[in-house]
């Protein structure tokens, strides 16, 4: 019986190592068909699985609660699994160089553990070579077995969209590779048992990573193109929005559109394509360029809001301004990479301190990773302007009533609608000021 066939007949366990927005719903899904170890360091983490609470906020309590996995965060209850997946983070350091300590330190914790015949499945986004180059090397001596005779490896890169209730994990195609064709088998096998979209079967490892980058690097462009579109409309007075909506009756034209890039996948896999490419003697031009601008984004909203408080002649050293979103994008609790406190941090340059609300997200982590305390959104009073940040559903579906509400009396009402979710000429002839990219 091989290893798949044990997986399958629930003889051996698949260990998923990292229970974030990637291990999480990976551990939960295999559980559905085969015994599950879910690993991760971090003990609060684990407390809260074993509660049945998602701290991730995606795929729900109900799915935490009712899962079979078994959650730990004690190394040795690896020692039972000959399959893993490999789901830590890979954020970017200052100067945007790659952070590869989480999956050298995950490779240090599963090289401790493997036996003959075991097989490690990357799934963390890195740059083409990592997997066999630095990944390899550590699990061999770590375990001190040789690779491609007693442990084989693969990668398949994790395309999780956090927040998105639409493409799941089980209906979006997974890129699928191995170090030969037997392992490379063995892993679509297993994947097949959760995807029902199916597997690609990419033909080398370094084609799947090289792969996941492109796919973030690609739509971080467009949107640095519609991005600089917008700061050129602002700039002639022509409204973006209504661009874009005449250039998208062609069948042709890619629905993109502006807005901040913050979150960990497409504001920082680019980095490690072009970490690479320099790496191999090529500087990029068009990558870069692009994330120069939607890296920019933030300061350029911020300073177009101190702009509008000169026009309007409101002091900007005693405007109370609300935010509304804190999350790196609508209808998610995600905040890693956020481009948000890019705004906030500019104005605060400017001697304002804005007051920010966001119920999806979690106060604690929040003040933890930026220091701002947030408030409810009946807190929203007397403001000089609202922000709409991220435009959460429960914030898109606020009527105008609403949001003078939150005006204090006779105060021109400035709205800035970053990603324009709302109907310029509506709020305009409702007496508001109304400004978005």
């Amino acid at each position: 019986m091989d290893l798949y066939e044990r997986i399958a007949d629930r003889l051996d366990p698949i260990a998923v190592v990292g229970l974030g927005y990637v291990g999480l719903p990976l551990a939960v899904a295999f559980a559905r068909r085969a015994e599950v170890i879910g690993f991760d360091l971090n003990t609060k983490k684990i407390e809260g699985y074993r509660q049945g609470i998602d701290l991730t906020g995606d795929i729900g309590d109900a799915a935490v609660r009712n899962s079979t996995a078994f959650f730990t965060s004690e190394t040795e209850e690896l020692e039972k699994a000959r399959f893993f997946i490999v789901a830590v983070p890979t954020p970017i350091q200052r100067g945007n160089v790659p952070d590869l300590h989480f999956v050298e330190s995950a490779s240090r914790i599963v090289g401790g553990k493997l036996r003959a015949g075991s097989i490690v499945v990357f799934e963390s986004t890195v740059y083409p070579g990592v997997t066999e180059e630095l990944c390899i090397p550590i699990l061999e001596a770590e375990s001190g077995l040789r690779c491609g005779i007693d442990f084989k490896v693969g990668y398949s890169p994790e395309r999780i969209n956090p927040g998105d209730r639409e493409h799941r994990l089980e209906n979006i195609v997974k890129i699928v590779s191995g170090m030969d064709e037997d392992t490379l088998n063995t892993i679509a096998r297993v994947y097949e048992l959760i995807i029902e979209a199916g597997v690609y079967r990419a033909e080398s490892i370094k084609v799947a990573e090289a792969a996941k980058v492109i796919e973030n690097a690609q739509r971080d462009i467009n949107i640095a193109f519609m991005n600089e579109l917008s700061m050129l409309f602002n700039q002639m007075g022509i409204p973006t929005k209504a661009v874009l909506q005449a250039a998208g009756t062609k069948w042709n034209f890619l629905p993109y559109k502006p807005g901040l890039v913050g979150g960990h996948c497409i504001g920082i896999d680019p980095y490690y394509l072009t970490y690479k490419a320099e790496d191999a003697g090529y500087r990029s031009r068009i990558i870069l360029a692009g994330r120069h601008i939607n890296d920019g984004m933030g300061k350029y909203v911020a300073q177009n809001i101190i702009k509008t408080l000169v026009k309007l002649k409101i002091d900007a050293s005693s405007a109370r301004i609300g935010f509304l979103g804190l999350a790196y994008k609508e209808n998610c609790a995600d905040i890693r990479n956020t481009k948000v406190t890019d705004i906030i941090q500019e104005l605060k340059d400017y001697g304002v301190t804005p007051i920010v609300a966001d119920p999806l997200v979690d106060r604690e982590q929040v003040h933890e990773e930026y220091g701002i305390e947030l408030v409810d959104i009946s807190d929203m009073k007397e403001l000089s302007a609202v922000v709409v940040a991220v435009p959460h559903q429960q914030f898109a579906e606020m009527s105008k009533r609403e949001y003078e509400e939150m005006f204090a009396a006779g105060r021109t009402k400035i709205l800035i609608d970053i990603k324009g979710v709302y109907d310029r000429a509506d709020f305009e002839d409702s007496g508001f000021y109304y400004w978005s990219l």
